[in-house]
């Protein structure tokens, strides 16, 4: 059974869930903007995931990285089988910052066919759930639900370059729609979804007592677009991550980096309650 504080602080409390859960793909990009080149691990995967780890630590442990602005936060795997200030990374986020653990579980997107990516398989998926629940861990963004006891975070994105984005808004609500009615009695999940391009098209699902909350990821807008569309949509809140760590880097003293964070992080807070 899922924390019922960390439940009570995901479908109640004021904030926005900070999506810290970059894997193999998407890592190289990350650390470049955090202005470590791929020259500095040259293709060693232990190296870059060490290097990654090292900049999701020191946001984790900044001042302004608390639960009371940032609800909660999606972890990659390797993150959540890691320490920060000597405990376990999910005991440390909850016990010393009061952020809710979540974990990222799916491997990444298969190559694009016929206009869709899917998800890769998901080898192993039992034991990274169980490791995941015996280290604290409130939930998971994934692709299907999967009976441990977490509750998941589904994450059906749309491009923002799409050709008609309103219209694949549309056709997703529609399905959204129809797989909530299709959920047993009292299962509950989250949902991750692209921001809308029409204010408050996702009322339905925000009101909808099967799900916990509608979060959004930034999807490749710059920080100050996704938070003015942000702010449109009543009762949706952020899960960002290029966004939230946009303008963090590595050359930075521990007093400009927790400025720039802190500012981030205000930002954010700002969109996802004070709405327009």
């Amino acid at each position: 059974m899922a924390n019922e504080q960390m439940m009570a602080q995901m479908a109640t409390k004021p904030g926005f869930i900070a999506a810290l859960d970059q894997s193999g793909g998407s890592t190289p990009g990350a650390l470049r903007l955090y202005g470590i080149p791929d020259s500095e691990y040259k293709g060693d995967d232990a190296k870059m995931f060490e290097l990654v780890h090292e900049m999701r630590v020191r946001i984790f442990t900044a001042p302004a990285f608390k639960g009371d602005k940032v609800i909660a936060t999606i972890l990659f795997e390797r993150t959540m089988d890691s320490e920060a200030k000597g405990k376990p990374v999910p005991a440390y986020l909850w016990e010393d910052r009061g952020v809710v653990p979540i974990v990222k579980v799916d491997k990444g997107l298969e190559a694009e066919k016929d206009g869709v990516s899917v998800m890769k398989p998901m080898p192993d998926l039992d034991k990274l759930l169980a490791r995941a629940v015996k280290l604290g861990v409130f939930g998971t963004k994934m692709r299907s639900v999967i009976n441990h006891g977490l509750t998941p975070i589904l994450e059906p994105e749309i491009s923002i370059k799409s050709p008609d984005k309103a219209g694949a808004e549309r056709i997703l609500l529609d399905e959204l729609t129809k797989g909530l009615d299709a959920l047993p009695a009292g299962r509950k999940v989250m949902l991750k979804l692209t921001l809308p391009e029409v204010a408050d098209f996702y009322q339905p699902l925000i009101k909808d007592k099967r799900v916990v909350r509608v979060v959004a990821l930034s999807g490749g807008y710059t920080r100050d677009d996704a938070c003015v569309r942000l702010a449109k949509n009543h009762g949706m809140i952020a899960s960002f991550s290029r966004a939230l760590a946009e303008g963090l880097k590595r050359s930075m003293s521990d007093a400009e980096f927790d400025k720039e964070l802190t500012e981030s992080i205000d930002e954010i807070y700002q969109a996802s309650t004070v709405k327009v």
